[in-house]
């Protein structure tokens, strides 16, 4: 899989970690997925999925469009704010065309309602025509501060790589 950097200039990038399946630069298995704020309250990532996550020859896994949708969606929460860490509480994925490997996906991701410990996303897959693989609705929860305060961020290596 490769990411490349969204070509809009005034994107500015989103912490990432070591080791989480979505965005962890340094986990081998993972998606490796390149965050950047796209507004306030969204975010958008481009990236080429390879054999790896295939499922019939050629056609992306649906668990892995859910995967990326369910990533985006909550970094949407993160746009307006790096310290607001959400979870997944409900998702909802459409598919409405497969989704092809070896092309390049642009993910986009929004908040459509905020009332603050729960948060209303939506989310979709585009290929570069514009035409959407998939779309997706969340709702996102606030991970309790009790839990925040168990992370260690430095170990995690939370962070805006280059």
């Amino acid at each position: 899989m490769t990411n490349s950097n969204p070509k809009q200039d005034n994107l500015t990038p989103q912490p990432a970690t070591l080791m989480c399946f979505g965005c962890g630069v340094s986990n081998p298995a993972g998606l490796q997925i390149r965050f950047f704020n796209d507004g306030p309250n969204a975010c958008r990532a481009e990236l080429t999925l390879d054999d790896r996550y295939q499922s019939f020859p050629g056609i992306a896994h649906g668990g892995i469009i859910a995967t990326i949708l369910d990533e985006t969606m909550g970094r949407a929460a993160l746009s307006g704010d790096t310290e607001r860490l959400m979870m997944t509480a409900k998702l909802e994925v459409r598919y409405r065309q497969q989704t092809p490997l070896h092309t390049k996906l642009i993910v986009t991701a929004h908040i459509e309602k905020d009332r603050g410990r729960l948060v209303t996303a939506v989310g979709e897959v585009r290929l570069e025509d514009g035409t959407i693989t998939a779309e997706a609705t969340c709702i996102l929860a606030a991970v309790p501060p009790e839990e925040l305060a168990l992370i260690d961020r430095d170990l995690a290596g939370w962070q805006v790589f280059p």
